[in-house]
């Protein structure tokens, strides 16, 4: 098992959602935390705070994306490339989990069974985060190892 796999297992074993785990992973990558930013992330778990809507796995790639590539501050400019991973990556899921599971929704994905929260979001987090980093590295705003894990 991964590093990030294991941070992800003991994360999701505390009690944080989705979206936060891939947020705190973003964070830990870069060296910080910042608590406020994953009491944020809350409110994406669930497909936007338990509504079933768009899942969180999706919703938080997309800001760990703009972790990566957004602007903070007045002097910072979003990065040219961020709207276009975004892009890849919305493509990517609906691809890659909307065609299985009938959807991107929350709801649609875990169908009313709350069995499918323990065996598919797992692997939704995981594939997902992944995929962001590799768009991340490919546009160069992580590097990757000699292992072939991305990093900042």
């Amino acid at each position: 098992m991964s590093d990030e796999m294991a941070r992800m297992t003991q994360l999701h074993l505390q009690g944080f959602h989705c979206s936060q785990i891939l947020l705190i992973l973003g964070l830990e990558r870069q060296g910080g935390s910042n608590p406020g930013l994953i009491r944020a992330m809350n409110g994406l778990a669930g497909g936007l705070g338990f509504t079933g809507k768009n899942c969180g796995a999706l919703t938080g790639a997309v800001c760990l994306l703009g972790l990566y590539a957004g602007r903070g501050k007045l002097e910072e400019k979003e990065d040219r490339m961020l709207n276009v991973m975004i892009e890849e990556l919305a493509i990517w899921f609906e691809e890659k989990f909307g065609k299985e599971y009938g959807g991107i929704d929350c709801r649609t994905i875990l169908n009313d069974d709350p069995w499918n929260r323990m065996t598919r979001c797992p692997a939704m987090v995981s594939e997902t985060y992944f995929k962001a980093m590799e768009l991340l590295e490919y546009n160069g705003f992580v590097a990757k190892t000699d292992t072939g894990e991305a990093m900042i």
